[in-house]
């Protein structure tokens, strides 16, 4: 049974908008709502020196927790000369008041994204995989969703999120208060790509996010492999770098293993704070079902970005981006965001929101990288600016670590 905790009705704190990153978890997969509690006696912060006095990053991450903010978040920051820098703020349990876990394992949601994408262009470089061939080369007859043609839509423009094809979690969580429901429901990939042809896309070539372009990855790396999906992470990419905090959920996994903070989901119905952290992940899959740590992420982010997971020509075609809008400057390569820093330069990464976390990172060409997790979803909290300081959280220690 999940643990709720009724939200107070409290006023809102004005806090200056700073958007100097933009927050790529906003349109990751489940982006939908969550808030919590949490006194300001709680809301410590803990960098990871001890008795070392608080830096920005300290009291950046101090703001982001409150009664209208997060119950909890941790981060991991790395220098230039790979030293990393662990913080938390909050509490891990609302109920029992624990405190959130250092480099504790959280649900990345939409940064499992990164991960699918290196497997199938590991794939591209082994010559089992063609970018521009199209899906029905692949997985001939699964694509039927109305309005889309199978034959013109690219693996290229799945990973780039150019195919036109719907978002099937727009079928599961119309609205907030479809969330709960799914807690506990175990889901296979074709009953997810079913939803998604129910669903009226459009021709190819715009960007728009969608979570089905990466089930359709996933399952065109089991059918040239004949591997399992999750095989395919675990030994092209988990055990390869030895993230050893990292791993994709069995079938039927609910629970998180090892140290972790919980979760949290706002009930739309009852005004309630859901303990969400026993979840059936299945519906994330290779669009988002990954566990992984703030240092873990930091680490896979380096290794992506230092040639360690692809030949020069794959990363290359990794980072070739499109705009994600005319009027915005974040733009979107083969699974990875390049986001403008405040002290120029881009940001490299990819955020993940799922129901009770929350993930923004970004890892630099100079050797820098920066995670940050919160324990509920920005539609959850009422204070609605704290999505922007999560962002500026990153961008500062990204430009200044």
């Amino acid at each position: 049974m999940s643990t709720s905790v009724s939200v107070p009705n409290r006023p809102t704190r004005s806090r200056r908008r700073i958007v100097t990153i933009a927050t790529a978890a906003a349109i990751a997969a489940g982006g939908l709502a969550a808030a919590g509690p949490v006194t300001a006696a709680q809301a410590e912060t803990r960098p990871d020196a001890i008795g070392q006095r608080p830096d920005a990053i300290s009291q950046r991450i101090d703001a982001l927790v409150g009664p209208d903010r997060h119950p909890g978040a941790l981060a991991a920051v790395r220098d230039q000369r790979g030293r990393t820098r662990h913080y938390t703020a909050g509490v891990g349990d609302l109920r029992t008041g624990a405190k959130v876990p250092r480099n504790g394992k959280v649900r990345i949601g939409s940064a499992s994204k990164m991960f699918a994408s290196v497997v199938v262009l590991q794939l591209v470089d082994e010559g089992t995989v063609d970018l521009d061939a199209s899906v029905e080369t692949y997985l001939p007859g699964l694509v039927r969703s109305p309005g889309v043609d199978p034959d013109a839509i690219t693996v290229r423009q799945l990973l780039q999120h150019t195919s036109g094809l719907p978002d099937y979690t727009d079928s599961m969580f119309p609205k907030m208060i479809d969330i709960p429901p799914y807690q506990h429901i175990y889901l296979e990939p074709r009953d997810l790509l079913d939803m998604a042809n129910a669903m009226e896309g459009r021709p190819a070539g715009t960007w728009s996010y969608s979570n089905t372009n990466y089930l359709l990855a996933g399952l065109i790396a089991q059918r040239v492999t004949g591997r399992p999906f999750n095989e395919l992470v675990t030994t092209r990419i988990i055990e390869r770098l030895g993230l050893r905090h990292t791993y994709a959920p069995e079938v039927g996994e609910e629970g998180i293993r090892g140290r972790h903070p919980k979760g949290y989901q706002l009930d739309d119905a009852t005004k309630e704070l859901l303990d969400f952290t026993r979840m059936d992940p299945s519906w994330g899959w290779a669009a988002g079902q990954l566990i992984s740590t703030p240092g873990d992420l930091n680490t896979f982010l380096r290794a992506l970005l230092d040639g360690k997971l692809l030949k020069p020509e794959q990363l290359a075609e990794m980072r070739t981006t499109v705009a994600v809008h005319p009027q915005s400057d974040l733009r979107y390569g083969l699974g990875l965001f390049s986001t403008p820093l405040s002290c120029g330069g881009v940001a490299w990464g990819h955020g993940g929101d799922i129901p009770g976390y929350s993930t923004t990172n970004g890892a630099t060409d100079d050797g820098r990288a920066a995670t940050l997790t919160v324990t509920s979803l920005t539609g959850s909290v009422t204070d609605k600016s704290v999505a922007a300081e999560r962002a500026a959280l990153v961008d500062a220690a990204l430009c200044t670590g």
